[in-house]
């Protein structure tokens, strides 16, 4: 009896330590720090803009600290006095991904970039890193910051109109999926609002996500742009919309983005979140998805839902793409002489760090593409744009093809794992 009343003690005392550990450090609401990033294919520098305030945090109070190390970039928070680190989380970059292409070789350019942490309740140091290699990061920018400096100000968020489509629990227990909208005039809001539960109800087809609706939540901000639509550089058609997105994104027709990340940021703060989901009113085929920023896609397009599950693959779960036959706008996106931290790719540089452990023991390292290992774990040949080099763990995954009926196993791991996360 006593040995159980201690067990209970012991793990009363733990849960309640994680809460108050939160408590210790965060108050309510968030801090942003909007900065540009600007360089070239080689360098890259930090500059910043401006400290905002935001009014809610939608992220997890026990898993602070990011264990994945996903991401080309990552931010550390620090307590100033004790030296504690408090918060950790990778993401990447527009601004990365163009470092890859052939014009950041040329010329130099800048782009707009936010990082989002809970509101501190005293002084902190915020560091921000660029992953050179696995065991190698560069050091961007630390600075210190008084969270109650009274020229910090609150976000603009527009008071933008927010609608709870499924509600399953508080924020901090769940995850939070915010959908935007994107070239949807006022008269239009309750098209978007029917996109918005069109989009959702099919993620919830599509596992792991059937299994785990009970972990998520959804909210959609009625952003009103003056124009419907988006831009489309290649047709000369310009749009005035709440996002600023566009298709032609580093020349590529298909993919659409917004280089304006701090209007994204600025509408999300409307409402808790832990990822961003943009609806861009467009018949267009296109979409992007970088990885803790945000998943954008066109909203009305035949294919509009299964590219919005493989974009929010890249912007939830850190998925990489697995096709290699497609045409991008990408140089040589993965050296081949390091394993890629995405969990669905590999060089077999550590591919024990991989999926090693859910391949039977007959198939094969690397695997044929043959119909024997069609529905079976393996290490294919191709993928993260590149026929040669790079492996994917199945012949078929919805990130590699639309026509796939779904994630393969590992993908799916991969998604659970991270629902997992922000909704503990």
């Amino acid at each position: 009896m006593k040995a159980s009343m201690f067990l209970l003690f012991l793990l009363l005392s733990m849960s309640g330590f994680a809460q108050s550990g939160f408590e210790n450090w965060f108050k309510e609401g968030s801090l942003r720090l909007d900065f540009l990033l600007a360089g070239n294919a080689a360098e890259q520098q930090v500059y910043i803009h401006e400290l905002r305030k935001e009014p809610f945090y939608g992220g997890s109070e026990i898993n602070l600290i990011d264990n994945f190390h996903y991401g080309d970039y990552y931010i550390e928070v620090f307590d100033k006095f004790s030296n504690k680190l408090i918060f950790s989380k990778g993401f990447n970059t527009l601004f990365g991904e163009w470092q890859t292409t052939d014009e950041a070789k040329k010329e130099n350019k800048a782009f707009k970039q936010s990082v989002r942490f809970p509101m501190p309740l005293s002084d902190i140091v915020l560091k921000i890193y660029k992953r050179r290699s696995p065991v190698e990061p560069e050091l961007l920018y630390d600075t210190v910051i008084d969270p109650d400096d009274f020229l910090i100000p609150q976000s603009d968020t527009g008071n933008c109109d927010v609608v709870d489509y499924l509600i399953n629990g508080p924020s901090s227990e769940k995850l939070d999926i915010l959908f935007l909208a994107e070239g949807y005039t006022k008269e239009e809001m309750n098209d978007f609002l029917k996109d918005v539960e069109k989009f959702s109800e099919y993620m919830f087809t599509i596992d792991p996500y059937t299994k785990n609706k009970s972990k998520i939540n959804i909210r959609a901000v009625c952003s009103v742009s003056d124009d419907s639509g988006t831009d489309i550089p290649g047709d000369h058609i310009w749009k005035s919309t709440a996002l600023n997105s566009t298709f032609y994104t580093f020349g590529s027709e298909r993919y659409l983005t917004s280089y304006d990340y701090w209007a994204v940021c600025d509408i999300a703060a409307n409402a808790p979140y832990d990822q961003i989901v943009v609806l861009v009113n467009s018949e267009k085929y296109g979409g992007g998805g970088i990885y803790n920023h945000y998943s954008l896609f066109s909203s009305k397009n035949r294919l509009s839902k299964e590219v919005f599950v493989h974009e929010f693959g890249h912007g939830f779960a850190g998925l990489g793409d697995e096709y290699y036959t497609s045409s991008v706008s990408y140089s040589e996106f993965y050296n081949i002489d390091l394993e890629p931290w995405e969990p669905n790719l590999t060089t077999l540089v550590n591919f024990d760090s991989k999926w090693k452990d859910l391949i039977e023991k007959d198939t094969p390292v690397p695997t044929p593409v043959k119909k024997e290992f069609e529905e079976k774990i393996g290490v294919f040949e191709g993928g993260g744009y590149s026929a040669k080099g790079i492996y994917r763990p199945f012949i078929d995954c919805r990130m590699k093809t639309n026509t796939a009926p779904g994630f393969c196993p590992v993908c799916q791991q991969a998604i659970r794992k991270m629902i997992d996360f922000y909704s503990n």
